[in-house]
C-alpha cells in the first residue's frame, strides 16, 4: 500500500524557493519525461532487460537529481523564513523537511 501524500501548506510569503529555477526545473523535467518515453518504446520493443535496466537508473538519478534540488531550494526559502521568524511555523516546516526526506530515501 502506498501512502498517500496531502499537499503540504505552501511558504508563508507566496512564492516557492524553486522559482527563480523554474524554467531550469521544467527543462530538466521535459528531459526525464523524454527518458521515460523511451524507456517505454524500448520495453515495448522488447529491448535486452539489462539495457532498460540502465535507462531506467539513469532516469531514478535524474529524477533524484530534481528532488534534491527542490528540497535545498526549500530548506534555503522556505524552511529558513520560517527558522527566522520562529514558533510553530518553524517547527512544522522542518517537520515537513524531514518527512520529505524521508520518503525520498526509501
Amino acid at each position: 500500500m502506498t501512502d498517500v501524500i496531502k499537499p503540504a501548506a505552501s511558504c508563508d510569503h507566496g512564492e516557492h524557493g524553486y522559482i527563480t529555477d523554474k524554467a531550469r526545473y521544467l527543462a530538466r523535467l521535459k528531459r526525464i519525461e523524454g527518458q521515460a518515453r523511451g524507456v517505454h518504446r524500448m520495453v515495448e520493443d522488447e529491448q535486452y532487460c539489462i539495457d532498460v535496466l540502465t535507462q531506467i537508473s539513469a532516469l531514478t538519478s535524474a529524477l533524484q537529481g530534481v528532488a534534491i534540488g527542490l528540497l535545498e531550494d526549500h530548506l534555503r526559502h522556505c524552511v529558513a523564513d520560517a527558522v527566522r521568524a520562529g514558533g510553530d511555523t518553524a517547527e512544522e516546516k522542518i517537520r515537513e523537511a524531514s518527512q520529505a526526506i524521508g520518503r525520498l530515501v526509501r
